[in-house]
């Protein structure tokens, strides 16, 4: 009897909804070669629901895209004696080398502070710090500086009110690849809310990789370090050859 009660109980705090996504992408693969000078995808999708939306709270979408995590080490100069001197440091464990956050509202109305920090949603959750130096007592600055120098070229991007939601039922968004992207699995998540609470969670991968030239010469990097750093010495002594004949050339 007691476990029908505690049955019951649970199945009154469940949302009065049960509202699934049925996500589509424009393309799953974004080849990087010589002449790439960014990308946008499209992400698309649909709420598959076994009842009619409830009027209020209304249905708000946000859409994360993050590119392979990396270690960051920052560092704060500072001008001593006439010369700028590198004074203090803070590695960054975990930040994305790129993310993205799109919504269909502001961010705030559309996300409480509880469920972004359960799902690291915005751009400050997604970097984690390991701990800074007992020297260094404004430590959050330094992940702050990350963010100023990521996002102003382009690769940390938030973008509300770039989600359209037609009925509540389909949504649809465009994200802006930069040029400068690193290469592997960018992790897409979607999160359908109401009121701030996080209702369905949706999880995909858009893969990003290197082709032609630029695939060769990242593969000889990482594998043969040696050769690459031979080739690149080569390349630099016939370039500075050439233009030197070419000057040389001109003054006849």
């Amino acid at each position: 009897m007691r476990g029908l009660v505690l049955a019951f109980a649970l199945l009154l705090a469940l949302p009065a909804w049960a509202e699934d996504i049925v996500l589509g992408l424009s393309s799953d693969q974004v080849s990087i070669n010589t002449n790439f000078d960014g990308s946008e995808i499209l992400i698309f999708g649909a709420v598959k629901r076994d009842a009619p939306a409830p009027d209020e709270p209304r249905l708000q979408v946000i859409v994360t895209v993050a590119g392979p995590s990396e270690r960051v080490t920052v560092r704060r100069k500072e001008k001593r004696f006439g010369i700028w001197v590198n004074v203090d440091a803070v590695e960054v464990d975990h930040a994305p080398s790129f993310y993205a956050v799109s919504t269909s509202t502001v961010l705030g109305l559309a996300l409480s502070e509880t469920e972004d920090q359960r799902h690291s949603v915005s751009i400050p959750r997604a970097i984690r710090s390991v701990g800074a130096p007992m020297n260094i007592t404004d430590s959050e600055s330094f992940s702050q500086a990350l963010i100023r120098i990521k996002s102003a070229s382009n690769q940390y991007q938030l973008n509300e009110g770039t989600v359209s939601v037609d009925e509540q039922t389909l949504f649809r968004t465009a994200i802006k690849l930069p040029a400068a992207l690193t290469e592997g699995d960018y992790k897409t998540r979607i999160f359908l809310t109401r009121g701030g609470d996080v209702i369905s969670k949706y999880e995909t991968s858009i893969f990003v990789r290197k082709v032609g030239m630029e695939r060769w010469l990242f593969r000889m990097s990482r594998e043969s370090a040696f050769l690459y750093g031979l080739m690149s010495l080569a390349i630099a002594i016939a370039a500075g050859w050439g233009a030197s004949a070419v000057f040389s050339a001109f003054r006849r």
